[in-house]
């Protein structure tokens, strides 16, 4: 006799039990994915709509295999840079930021990808990084100097597969300051900043240790574990992040929480370079998304996003988004052509269940034509 409430064991169907980078993630009707979102201080440019692109239809495909994927995409809305941008145009950092995040919204809705289920600022996030650093604290996984708390980071690094020297560098370029002669390690890195209380133009906040506000791993720890807790299914941005980012996010939030691993999964999105140097704003080596939009479809430039590996690093050329319009032009064809059976649509849907293997389902469906095709176009957010 079935309990009153409860449905009977076959009435359930398996869902979404995706492979990533070589690794099954079979998931329980329920995905969890933080994806580390935009500093919003300039323009978007490709590099980012890779990025979240790649996110959006990993979304996609779980969805339609029956997983709710509930994306958190946070918005660093206090940051140094960011800071600086601000003052130097005269504008509140806050105000500043909202306007480049309305851009960057308005991109992102033009390429097809949906809004996060959360997308959690890190201004009002400002009580959960003191409970983390007070937490870690208290667990003896950080210390306190001058009013800034900073994390003991020398495992995360000796973790991160990287040689010394790589990882000295890679700390200095995201700005954790590993000459810092405060530190315990060069390899610590700051939960709480102090800051100066003087400057009427200071950002800050009231700690337990005097004024300050977060910094950038601190806060992207503390608002995965308040939209998920102590742990997520996959964690996602590009893989310029993986160190020392993500590794110290995900640092902080398992010593903090005690639970291993903090992400099951990663999806660590290929850089996108041009002339072969890495797509940035710090060095202005960019392509705008807003450019490539006024002369060129969007589902054009999210299949030259889409058609490679996720992981890979790749060097654009305008030459590829020519390519890619007329690739877009054959899939419509192809979804216009008879229907081949039910085969090419499962086939479709195993190649994207396998690591995301978008070129694989693409042959698939331009050769299969049909349902194939049209199924295809959907998951990728092509129509």
């Amino acid at each position: 006799m079935i309990q009153p409430g409860l449905a009977s064991a076959s009435a359930y169907q398996p869902t979404g039990n995706l492979t990533l980078a070589g690794n099954l993630l079979p998931l329980p009707g329920r995905a969890r994915i933080y994806a580390c979102g935009i500093t919003p201080y300039d323009v978007t440019h490709l590099g980012h709509a890779a990025t979240f692109v790649w996110v959006d239809t990993l979304a996609r495909i779980l969805r339609s295999a029956g997983t709710e994927a509930i994306l958190c995409r946070n918005v660093t809305d206090v940051d140094d840079v960011l800071l600086a941008a601000a003052d130097r145009a005269g504008s509140p950092y806050d105000r500043y930021a909202a306007i480049q995040q309305f851009y960057f919204d308005r991109d992102m809705a033009a390429l097809g990808v949906s809004e996060p289920a959360l997308q959690p600022r890190a201004h009002t996030f400002i009580g959960q990084v003191i409970a983390l650093a007070t937490g870690l604290l208290a667990r003896g996984d950080a210390y306190l100097r001058d009013g800034s708390v900073y994390f003991s980071g020398a495992a995360t690094a000796q973790h991160s597969g990287l040689d010394r020297d790589t990882a000295l560098q890679l700390s200095a370029e995201y700005g954790d300051r590993p000459d810092d002669p405060v530190k315990e390690n060069p390899f610590d890195v700051v939960i709480w900043q102090a800051v100066g209380a003087t400057a009427a133009d200071v950002v800050a906040w009231p700690s337990p240790w005097g004024p300050g506000r977060p910094g950038w791993h601190a806060e992207c720890a503390a608002m995965a574990l308040h939209a998920f807790g102590p742990a997520i299914d996959v964690h996602a941005g590009g893989a310029d992040l993986r160190f020392p980012h993500h590794a110290y996010q995900a640092a902080l939030a398992e010593q903090f929480s005690g639970v291993r691993p903090f992400a099951r999964a990663r999806l660590n999105v290929g850089v996108v370079t041009l002339d072969g140097a890495k797509m940035a704003k710090s060095t202005g080596n960019l392509v705008l998304v807003d450019d490539l939009l006024a002369n060129y479809a969007a589902a054009a430039v999210r299949l030259l996003i889409l058609n490679r590996a996720w992981a890979e690093t790749w060097d654009y050329a305008s030459s590829d988004l020519d390519a890619a319009t007329l690739r877009l032009e054959a899939l419509q064809s192809a979804a216009g052509r008879p229907d081949t059976g039910a085969a090419a649509v499962e086939a479709v849907r195993a190649a994207l269940a396998d690591n995301l293997d978008v070129p694989l389902a693409i042959a698939i469906a331009e050769e299969s034509g049909g349902q194939a095709a049209r199924v295809l176009g959907t998951l990728i957010g092509l129509w």
